[in-house]
């Protein structure tokens, strides 16, 4: 069987036939004589500029030493009719190619067609039927089909009921995926400790920095249009800031001493929390005091919001600093006056109605307020008591729509949001922004000099290993980190204990939802889930 299959990703079909090559159920010669047999349903001839292309992508295949001359003789024997197929495999052995070559030579073309072929017929059927939102099966799978033991994730289970009995939290729901279905999918504890309400997975939680992640893929559409770049200045789409000063310290009296930056902050500095700006409630500095003061965050909308920022310096020097920040809301404003739509109708049309995310939004109406969890808090004793009002009621659309933390959502909603990047942007037909842009949004972008472990926020450390991308945080070199998870897993997580995590080397899928605002004293689910998760998964090859 094949030992790699490496194209570049993003359809469904390459994960599906990734699967089924790294299985042993199936011949090479049977694998081979179906997907042609696929490829040819769809695409009759394989033309020239598509051989040329196939080619290019073989040297990504190795195939071990096996009866490769045989399954050309046994698929040709069904498809030799095929003019194009029989002078396909003649022109690769007068080439001079070996058995080895000539295989990959074959199976990549039929992939390449497979993959152009199936997304053509994708989009045909989409737009038959109207564009409708991406299908997720959610069916849980036994897990040792995709190289999970079911004895080991009940260590998992073991932790999160373990922190639910304790009463730590109130109730959690997780969700674990691997190649793109779900392998397992709990809930523990109540939605509503005071009724006993209990958790089920259609509750919906308050998002709150997890919305970074959602806001960082509105921003990629519009960088896909080609209206921004990472190198442009900020200042040209909001002109207001275009004399903002750097604070480099007080005087005597306590006033700010005020500088000029070193150069305008950067479109990519505001992806990654490096343009200067912070948030006024996780520092102590005079701009911090400044955020304060104004209200900025308390700001009625993005406008408001906007106009108390252009009054107030830079807390750094552009670059030279990760500092937590109100960045994403700056963003919210941007995608706003780029698209010409509010901030929740631009996510609503772009991004949770094609992929079916039905309730996820900046508001919960009233039908749906039944399933709002309540939020929890510890007070001085360090008991979990109800957080009335934290974040806001969510009783309708707000004025000023966050786009660093004001959505609100569902365990399976946002598993359809990180699969779609998981799967290069696309979620079963449904393509949302390119795999490119995907790889520039989970590539560190921090310099060495910011990952040093002197930058960060709560338990997210930049440090060697793990660094910044666009609106998420990257784990490049993860043993580096300390961390179990593949090489390029992304993620973030939210004020309120959710967390999500996608790791691409592994194929990997992680989403925890929970409702209690963190501090000191919370549970540390979101790290410990980890080794949790990476301890059951004893097959790689599946």
């Amino acid at each position: 069987m094949a030992k790699r299959l490496q194209l570049i990703s993003g359809d469904t079909e390459y994960r599906e036939i990734k699967r089924m090559a790294g299985s042993r159920q199936m011949s090479i010669a049977e694998w081979a004589r179906q997907v042609l047999g696929l490829a040819c349903q769809r695409e009759p001839r394989i033309d020239a500029e598509k051989k040329l292309q196939a080619i290019r992508q073989a040297v990504r295949y190795d195939f071990p030493s096996g009866d490769i001359e045989g399954m050309l003789v046994e698929v040709e024997s069904d498809y030799g009719s095929s003019e194009d197929f029989g002078s396909h495999r003649d022109s690769s052995r007068r080439s001079g190619m070996t058995v080895k070559a000539r295989a990959s030579h074959v199976v990549a073309t039929v992939l390449f067609v497979l993959f152009q072929a199936g997304g053509a017929g994708r989009v045909a059927a989409q737009q038959a039927a109207g564009g409708g939102a991406a299908s997720v099966d959610m069916t849980v799978v036994k897990p040792e089909t995709v190289g999970f033991s079911s004895e080991r994730l009940e260590r998992l289970h073991a932790l999160m009921q373990q922190v639910v009995d304790a009463k730590q939290l109130p109730g959690a729901v997780t969700l674990l995926a691997r190649h793109g279905k779900v392998v397992d999918y709990r809930t523990y504890g109540m939605r509503d400790a005071a009724s006993g309400a209990p958790m089920t997975k259609d509750t919906i939680f308050r998002a709150f920095s997890m919305t970074k992640p959602v806001t960082g893929v509105a921003m990629m559409l519009l960088y896909e249009q080609g209206k921004w770049l990472p190198s442009d200045p900020i200042a040209k789409f909001i002109p207001e800031f275009a004399h903002l000063k750097v604070c480099k310290g007080v005087d005597a009296a306590g006033n700010m001493i005020l500088e000029e930056p070193i150069h305008p902050p950067t479109m990519q500095e505001l992806m990654t929390h490096t343009a200067g700006f912070v948030y006024g409630f996780f520092g102590n500095t005079p701009v911090d005091k400044e955020y304060q003061r104004l209200g900025v965050m308390q700001s009625k909308t993005l406008r408001e919001f906007i106009e108390k920022l252009a009054k107030i310096p830079l807390a750094y020097q552009p670059g030279t600093k990760w500092v937590y920040s109100s960045s994403m809301d700056i963003q919210g404003y941007i995608i706003e006056k780029l698209s010409g739509q509010a901030l929740p109708d631009f996510m609503q049309e772009h991004i949770f109605k094609p992929l079916g995310m039905k309730d996820s939004g900046f508001f919960v109406p009233a039908e749906k307020r039944g399933r709002f969890a309540t939020i929890y808090r510890s007070n001085e004793k360090g008991e979990v008591v109800p957080a009335p009002g934290f974040g806001g009621d969510y009783a309708e659309q707000p004025g000023m729509p966050s786009g660093g933390g004001g959505s609100v959502t569902t365990a399976e909603d946002y598993f359809r949001f990180a699969e779609m990047l998981a799967n290069g942007g696309e979620l079963n037909g449904v393509r949302i922004i390119s795999p490119a842009s995907v790889q520039l949004m989970s590539t560190n972008h921090l310099a060495a000099n910011l990952l040093t472990g002197e930058f960060g926020i709560g338990a997210q450390v930049m440090r060697p290993g793990l660094g910044y991308g666009y609106d998420c945080a990257v784990e490049y070199d993860p043993a580096e980190a300390n961390l179990p998870d593949g090489r390029g897993t992304f993620f973030w997580d939210g004020a309120a204990g959710t967390w999500f995590w996608i790791d691409p080397t592994n194929d990997v899928v992680f989403i925890g939802m929970v409702q209690r605002v963190l501090g000191p004293d919370s549970p540390q689910v979101e790290y410990q889930s980890r080794p949790a998760v990476y301890q059951a998964l004893v097959n790689l090859k599946k």
